[in-house]
């Protein structure tokens, strides 16, 4: 539980639907208030004050126990720090796919199961479906009904294992019919507006947040075009990401010059290469671990369709498991916003095959 709408509606449903229910909110770690804050605290998105409150008062009002977790130190370990690292390494990273991997469905799931649960419950919008039974059950993971909120991207790093125990109930209904059942179940958090930052960035900075937290992560240097010949200055690598247009420090050279767009980070070199809308994008994009949620890569080419950031277009392309693992997707049109470090999802119609984080190019 976190305080929001969709997990009290999740639990809620449950409730209704005869299931033995208990909340469990995690307390994640959020960067400390500086010195000069006078006492001031802060608190992680997920689980300020007010939303603990929150969380508790629903279990009040739904008659389930309630449990408020210390996840800190968990969360700061396996979450922000990559989510840093990965800064560090000119790669612009997703830090939802390690909180699904190791804090929902890693320490959360093992505190769920060592209290008795049998499932664990989120607000995610997404749905599994079950064929076959027993040993041979077969989890698919499937997008939810609701095509603007669905999180089936961030949820495609759960196997089968993980799906087994996993239970989604607002993945059937669109948002703002979970919000009406918020009101029939006279949820306080029916009207509740929800967060789009980053839940460990207290002031919503994160270029701020990256010098207070690695200071010297981000080396000024060159911005090139893609002849190699300087034309700017850039601040650090780490604030640049492919697709970017605005905030390039680039001299004007004529009224009518094109607009220039990021096309590649270059570590090796300090260097942002900029170049026109023609220049930018990829029909080949190189996945080195690639996650299958069903456990197995297909035998061969597989025809499917995939998104290369949250917020991108699902397009058509081709999945060419590789020897070692990895997989190639060949799309049919070049991707502008596949960049390295975010993360590729595979689907299937509704079905999600998979995924992995976007290399670098060679």
């Amino acid at each position: 539980m976190s305080g929001g709408v969709d997990s009290s509606v999740a639990a809620a449903l449950l409730v209704e639907r005869g299931y033995d229910v208990i909340g469990i909110m995690l307390r994640l770690w959020a960067e400390p208030a500086p010195a000069e804050s006078a006492g001031r605290e802060n608190a992680n998105r997920c689980c300020a004050p007010e939303a603990v409150a929150d969380a508790r008062a629903i279990a009040r009002q739904l008659g389930i126990p309630f449990y408020d977790i210390d996840a800190q130190s968990v969360f700061k370990e396996k979450v922000v720090d990559p989510w840093i690292r990965a800064y560090g390494e000119a790669s612009t990273p997703n830090p939802c796919f390690n909180c699904n991997r190791s804090i929902r469905f890693g320490f959360l799931m093992q505190r769920a199961l060592a209290l008795g649960a049998d499932f664990l419950a989120t607000g995610h919008y997404a749905r599994i479906a079950v064929t076959g039974e027993g040993a041979a059950a077969r989890y698919r993971l499937l997008k939810g009904v609701d095509a603007r909120k669905d999180q089936s991207y961030v949820l495609h790093v759960l196997g089968q294992r993980d799906l087994a125990r996993a239970l989604f109930p607002c993945g059937d209904f669109t948002k703002e019919q979970v919000r009406e059942m918020a009101r029939q179940f006279r949820l306080p958090t029916a009207e509740r507006a929800e967060s789009q930052d980053l839940c460990f960035l207290t002031e919503g900075d994160y270029r701020g947040f990256l010098l207070r937290q690695a200071p010297g992560i981000a080396t000024p240097g060159p911005i090139l075009n893609t002849r190699g010949e300087t034309i700017g200055r850039h601040e650090g690598l780490p604030f640049y990401t492919i697709g970017q247009r605005k905030g390039l420090n680039i001299a004007p050279h004529s009224a009518r010059a094109e607009a220039l767009y990021v096309l590649r980070l270059d570590p090796a070199r300090n260097a942002v290469i900029v170049g026109t809308a023609d220049e930018l994008g990829t029909s080949r994009v190189t996945i080195r671990r690639m996650h299958y949620v069903s456990g197995a890569p297909p035998a061969g080419p597989t025809r499917c369709s995939a998104k290369v950031r949250y917020k991108a277009r699902e397009a058509a392309c081709a999945l060419v498991p590789l020897p070692d693992g990895g997989a190639q997707f060949v799309f049919d049109e070049a991707q502008r916003d596949a960049t390295p470090g975010q993360g590729l999802v595979a689907y299937d119609g509704d079905e999600v095959i998979g995924g992995g984080l976007i290399a670098r190019e060679a």
